[in-house]
C-alpha cells in the first residue's frame, strides 16, 4: 500500500520484456519456415526423408510460443522508486 492508502500498482515490462521480442522473432521465423515447408519444395533427397523445413518452422513456432508464454505467466516487475543510493553503485 501507498502511503495514501491506495493500493500499490506493479509496473510489468510488457513488450520491452526480451522474451516478448526473442518470442515475436522465432515465431515470425517459424511461421517462414512452416509456409515453406507446406508451399515450397521440399527438397527430402537433401534431407535423406524428412521435410527439414517444415518440421524447423513447427519447432520454431513451438518455441516462440513458450517464450511469450513465459513472458505473460512469470511477467518482469519493474520497480516503481528507485532510491538514490542504489542508482549511484
Amino acid at each position: 500500500m501507498t502511503p495514501n492508502g491506495t493500493p500499490e500498482r506493479k509496473h510489468q515490462a510488457g513488450a520491452f520484456d526480451i522474451r516478448n521480442i526473442i518470442g515475436g522473432l522465432i515465431g515470425v521465423y517459424g511461421v517462414i519456415l512452416t509456409l515453406m515447408g507446406l508451399f515450397g519444395d521440399p527438397e527430402t533427397e537433401k534431407t535423406g526423408g524428412p521435410n527439414a523445413n517444415l518440421w524447423a518452422g513447427l519447432i520454431m513456432l513451438a518455441v516462440g510460443l513458450a517464450f511469450i508464454a513465459w513472458a505473460r505467466i512469470r511477467p518482469v516487475v519493474v520497480p516503481e522508486h528507485v532510491d538514490s543510493d542504489d542508482a549511484a553503485s
